[in-house]
């Protein structure tokens, strides 16, 4: 009986006669209901041919069975009958399933593309930021710490650090902005002890410690003065240096800063030490949020002096080419989502790594939808950060950083 049951797996499995696809199907199909209804032990007397059998048996013409081509899927009732297009080129081609266009896929965002943007406050318990759902000044000594190893656990490395100065250390020349044991120094120091290869981003500019809001010393007329301020900035960036900072950022766009910076940081011998430089920052609606956060409003007037008119194209280049003759090493767009033409600008225009700023305003304003049931948050936030990338961007300065490589890592 076991042989007889043997042999009636074995022969259609095998070394069946030459059949039609159709019989052969049949008997493929009883044979894998015999072969789920017997026992291991049947199975296993069975035996295995060699390979030399197998190519034997194939070439004379016994090739073993294989399922069918899958039946084509009938279109739904009342579908027009139309001839078939000569199209010599269907792109939906390499579209048409999840491999295909994972495979073809051009561009690819990552955690290592992040940088996360860090309030930092003087108080010891983090403070919730009211424009911005789910962001926080962080208390430097703990909070700032907490936020650090949660974004290293998902690949964030890099961050850049914004100060909550108290309104008593802010003043019309903004001295407070050197101080080497002032706000962002301490946590500079404190990060670097901690983590001493996380990659420390600093912001180079006067608004947050300037009693008038501006990201330059102003004149009793309004007038901000340009070459006065690079001297301040100068000092604040060479001291942000000498606290352990990997990169500092001029985000003030005084005219001839980002040379005047090299100079003063290679003179003091920090000349590891990398210049990202806001080459296109625009006078831009939205960066609202951010200023409710660091309290830094212009008390008066507004910023178009010396931020970019957001109607212009090709002042970019001009900008561009500046920072690239004065040494800098990273250019920055910002805003992005509302500049990916002068992204691609830049990254088409120079070999310079590019950055550029998801602000905070882009960053509500997903909040607000999503919260809504406007949007996926989820989707919305990886669709812009692959957008911004795929503009020309390499790294992305992104409030969304943690959360973003949460759902990169496959966390939430």
């Amino acid at each position: 009986m076991a042989s007889a049951v043997a042999h009636s797996i074995t022969a259609p499995t095998c070394f069946a006669p030459k059949q039609s696809v159709a019989a052969r199907s049949a008997v493929a199909r009883r044979c894998r209901v015999s072969c789920i209804a017997e026992p291991p032990s049947v199975k296993a007397s069975t035996p295995t041919p060699t390979i030399e059998e197998s190519e034997a048996a194939v070439v004379a013409g016994n090739a073993p069975w294989a399922p069918p081509p899958a039946a084509k899927p009938r279109a739904p009732a009342g579908t027009p009958s139309v001839s078939t297009l000569h199209l010599p080129s269907r792109p939906r081609r390499n579209r048409k399933s999840l491999a295909l266009r994972n495979a073809f896929q051009e561009t690819v965002i990552t955690p290592a593309n992040f940088i996360l943007p860090l309030f930092v406050h003087e108080g010891e318990k983090n403070s919730p930021i009211g424009a911005m759902p789910g962001c926080q000044r962080l208390g430097w000594r703990h909070g700032l710490i907490e936020e650090v190893y949660k974004a290293r656990d998902v690949g964030v490395n890099s961050v850049v650090l914004f100060p909550k100065v108290p309104d008593a250390l802010k003043s019309a020349t903004a001295d407070e902005c050197y101080n080497e044991d002032g706000l962002v120094h301490r946590s500079i120091r404190l990060l670097k002890d901690k983590f001493p290869d996380l990659v420390i981003y600093t912001d180079v500019a006067l608004d947050p410690y300037n009693s008038d809001g501006h990201d330059g010393i102003c004149r009793e007329d309004g007038v901000i003065m340009n070459d006065e301020t690079v001297h301040q900035l100068c000092k604040q960036a060479v001291s942000q240096a000498r606290a352990g900072a990997d990169v500092v950022s001029p985000s003030d766009m005084m005219d001839g800063r980002i040379g005047a910076i090299r100079t003063a940081l290679d003179a003091e011998g920090f000349t590891d030490v990398s210049i990202m430089a806001y080459t296109a920052k625009y006078a831009s609606a939205f960066y609202g949020p951010f200023r409710e956060a660091l309290d830094s409003n212009p008390r008066f007037g507004d910023k178009k002096t010396y931020q970019m008119n957001p109607g212009n194209y090709r002042e970019a280049l001009i900008e561009t080419r500046a920072d690239e003759r004065e040494g800098a090493d990273i250019l920055m767009v910002k805003p992005a989502m509302p500049y990916l033409d002068v992204i691609r600008l830049l990254r088409d225009s120079s070999p310079l790594p590019i950055s550029a700023y998801q602000v905070s305003g882009e960053y509500s304003m997903i909040k607000a939808a999503s919260a809504a049931g406007m949007l996926d948050e989820r989707k919305a936030i990886l669709e812009s950060l692959l957008c911004i990338k795929r503009a020309g961007a390499d790294v992305i300065l992104t409030y969304f950083a943690l959360q973003a490589a949460r759902y990169l890592c496959g966390e939430e």
